[in-house]
């Protein structure tokens, strides 16, 4: 029997054109991201399909451009081919902000309320801490033991003899994590990695270090939104970030993405938990096919599908 998994895709994905074809094919998708575009008071479908991509790639729009595709692709498949979610899947999951686009989608928070939370959240991972102070690394050929003992040794600042913040940020499975931290304490990690042996460790363009530390004044922004908003419980169950456990009590899942955005996201032990819960089968909805790439390496046996455009919709309803 196939079990499946929907896993909904973090930052990084996202690209110019995002979801332009769903639209042109679908009333459904093109509502989605009108109320999207209604909610924020913004024309974000525009910057998704158009770009400028250093526009679309600031955080505060690549969370809700992500999300509003993810949602497209579900609400086409449920309501254009019939498929409910509680038919097709048993669990959902995301990584980062894709675990708020999967509580959208098993009906935890409208879509409405999730696009305004992952603005906030967006604005406010950005304001934690001021450009050029913090980092984010990628550690290949390495595991989460050997990323704690490069960052605990990083951490020390040699000139002034005082501890900062570095610490694995996501633990994404098959040999990579992500560090995330002060630039200066990153940086010295990439050189601890380097001369231990690692295969690679590279510095991320990326505008913030997300799951750190750091992020506490973000943490609290969230804390304070989460608290207002209306969250229900989720139709099926939402596999957090933070306990790579199934998460379905409204009041637990609120405490658990606060604390995600100072915390790290286990991946590896998510994709793992869920195959102990029996999924045999990881499907992607929305843009790119990062996360089906992650899965392969985590399980090389897993069935994997990620599904972004008309022509991916149609190939998935053919399989049920």
């Amino acid at each position: 029997m196939v079990v499946r998994a929907f896993i909904f895709p973090g930052q990084g994905s996202q690209f110019v054109g995002m979801a332009q074809d769903l639209t042109a094919a679908f009333t459904t998708a093109r509502d989605v991201l009108a109320e999207v575009d209604e909610t924020l008071k913004q024309r974000l479908s525009k910057l998704m399909f158009e770009g400028p991509a250093d526009e679309l790639t600031m955080t505060e729009n690549t969370q809700p451009a992500l999300m509003a595709m993810s949602l497209a692709v579900l609400r086409v498949i449920e309501q254009d081919g019939g498929v409910q979610l509680t038919q097709a899947a048993a669990m959902v999951a995301g990584h980062s902000l894709g675990e708020y686009s999967a509580l959208a989608a098993a009906g935890g928070l409208s879509i409405a309320e999730t696009a305004q939370l992952l603005r906030l959240r967006g604005s406010a991972m950005q304001q934690a801490v001021p450009p050029g102070e913090g980092a984010m690394a990628a550690l290949l050929g390495t595991d989460l033991d050997q990323a704690n003992s490069i960052c605990a040794e990083a951490a020390l600042d040699p000139e002034t003899g005082k501890k900062q913040v570095v610490q694995p940020a996501n633990d994404n499975g098959g040999g990579q994590v992500v560090i995330s931290g002060h630039k200066a304490a990153v940086e010295r990690a990439v050189e601890i990695s380097k001369a231990r042996g690692i295969k690679r460790a590279m510095l991320l363009p990326v505008s913030a270090p997300f799951h750190c530390a750091l992020m506490a004044p973000a943490a609290d922004a969230m804390a304070d939104a989460l608290a207002a908003a209306t969250l229900k419980a989720p139709v099926l169950p939402v596999i957090s970030n933070i306990s790579a456990d199934k998460a379905t009590d409204p009041a637990e899942i609120r405490k658990l993405l606060v604390e995600q955005v100072t915390g790290m996201v286990r991946w590896r032990e998510s994709v793992l938990a869920m195959a102990e819960m029996g999924v045999t089968h990881f499907v992607e909805l929305g843009a790119g096919k990062v996360l089906a790439g992650l899965v392969r390496r985590i399980l090389p046996d897993a069935t994997t599908t990620s599904i972004g455009s008309p022509a991916d919709i149609e190939a998935f309803l053919k399989s049920l």
